[in-house]
């Protein structure tokens, strides 16, 4: 016999569900029935657990960004070489790939940012997060004598995640020429400039 879920490993499940619907229907788009659709049950046990959709959507969205701020900094944990440190940042920020589901949520979120205030903040607080992950690895590595910064801080880690989030666009746009490696040394070579260093790991 089936083991019942929690309602914590539901709602996850909803989350997951959610995160499908929103990529295959837009976040615009999306309604209560397709995520429903999306878990396999009808909607108002969508509704038991989260009585107001908008609320599912917005965890759906922070758990999809979890990867690329929370996860990064418990990698990044593991490593004291600032020069690694940078490497791994850039590469871990790209898409796998046109169909990264991560990425494509991303993506859904920022076309939607304009017209709802709450994924303007979700976005904003992400970049920022991500412009202080770089800027903690530059500061270091300076201050090691690693690397010899170009310009402050602040300003070359701001060009990274914009870097990070416009090749991440290109490859989930099916550019024919860009795909995560090339992205990831056309980002690695602004890096090198900016640090005075190779960035051989």
């Amino acid at each position: 016999m089936a083991q019942r879920k929690s309602r914590t490993d539901r709602r996850i499940d909803l989350i997951e569900a959610a995160r499908r619907a929103i990529i295959r229907h837009g976040i615009d788009g999306v309604q209560l029935s397709h995520v429903a659709e999306e878990a396999g049950l009808t909607s108002g046990a969508v509704l038991y657990h989260y009585p107001d959709l908008s609320e599912l959507l917005v965890e759906a969205q922070h758990a999809g960004m979890e990867r690329f701020y929370e996860q990064r900094l418990r990698q990044l944990a593991t490593v004291t070489d600032p020069v690694s440190k940078l490497v791994m940042t850039i590469r871990s920020g790209l898409p796998t790939g046109p169909l990264d589901p991560d990425v494509r949520l991303l993506n859904e979120l920022g076309g939607a940012a304009g017209r709802n205030r709450v994924y303007g903040v979700l976005l904003t607080s992400l970049y920022d997060r991500q412009v202080s992950m770089y800027q903690s690895i530059l500061d270091t590595g300076a201050a090691l004598g690693v690397f010899r910064l170009s310009g402050d801080s602040q300003s070359l880690a701001r060009n990274l995640v914009a870097l990070e989030d416009a090749y991440g666009y290109r490859i989930t746009a099916r550019h024919p020429v860009i795909g995560p490696e090339e992205a990831a040394e056309l980002i690695l070579s602004y890096a090198r400039t900016a640090t005075g260093n190779d960035l051989v790991a």
